[in-house]
């Protein structure tokens, strides 16, 4: 009986993947469907309404520029997406500590938490210009600027998933003689993960914005760079050319984080 009931349980769960896997291979294949009837939009529009390339140039001609020059875009992808990756990581850590902290210690909250919000108000080109003249042209100022977008959504979101978590839980968890650091981890920080991740989607394409304007300052390297070069030279497919980059960067690295989401937060799957 036990072995037969393992069988089944086992074919069942051969099943379940078997559905998911085509299942995922059909939103890949609809995403890919979308992006290709799009293009088909754009370069068809452009021909038929007779459209000026100032205004809009075929897509098929921003794809001729890249490929006649990938290097300069392969590189400044990868350098852009070096800067966004360490802003955001160190943001989303920065904040969901700091959250915690404000969570247990109100007294620094009221102390600090509006410091965090003056500091919200300067202009991302005045604090980049300052950041920049601290560290120079490198892609540690550059991860930094990313970094001031990242912290502060990610700190207020923590805060606010912390404060929803049911007192009659923590209480009921205390009465087992549960340790502060087994409500965080047990109860209060997952309780707080779907609010931590709204800010994180929201942070992916923060840090990206804080990477491209700090290249803006001075670089060789980057997304930001051919985009100011594209800008001087009032070259438009080449600046359409960037942006395009830019977007699959910022829409690829936000699917990531909506995967790493919908991986570790289950239950609301679920729901």
């Amino acid at each position: 009986m036990n072995d037969h009931a393992a069988t089944s349980l086992g074919q069942g769960q051969m099943a379940t993947r078997s559905v998911a896997m085509p299942t995922s291979l059909l939103k890949l294949l609809r995403l890919l469907l979308g992006l290709a009837i799009a293009a088909v939009i754009w370069e068809g529009a452009v021909r038929l309404f007779g459209i000026r390339p100032y205004y809009l140039p075929r897509l098929s001609t921003i794809l001729m520029a890249i490929a006649a020059t990938p290097r300069a875009y392969v590189d400044g992808f990868l350098r852009t997406l070096a800067e966004t990756l360490i802003g955001f990581a160190a943001g989303g850590a920065f904040g969901v500590i700091t959250g915690i902290a404000f969570f247990r210690m109100r007294a620094l909250r009221e102390m600090v938490f509006p410091i965090f919000v003056v500091s919200q108000t300067i202009p991302v080109i005045a604090f980049g210009a300052l950041v920049v003249l601290w560290f120079g042209n490198t892609l540690l100022a550059k991860a930094i600027i990313a970094f001031y977008l990242t912290f502060f959504p990610v700190t207020v979101n923590t805060l606010l998933g912390l404060e929803t978590v049911d007192p009659k839980q923590m209480a009921l968890m205390r009465s087992f003689g549960a340790s502060n650091r087994q409500l965080l981890l047990r109860l209060q920080l997952p309780t707080a993960l779907p609010q931590i991740f709204v800010a994180l989607r929201l942070a992916a394409s923060l840090s990206l914005v804080g990477a491209i304007v700090g290249e803006w300052f001075g670089d060789t390297t980057g997304l930001g760079v051919l985009l100011l070069q594209a800008m001087f030279t009032e070259n438009v497919v080449a600046i359409w050319a960037a942006l395009l980059a830019a977007a699959l960067l910022g829409t690829g690295f936000y699917a990531v984080v909506a995967a790493v989401e919908r991986r570790l937060i289950f239950w609301n799957a679920e729901q």
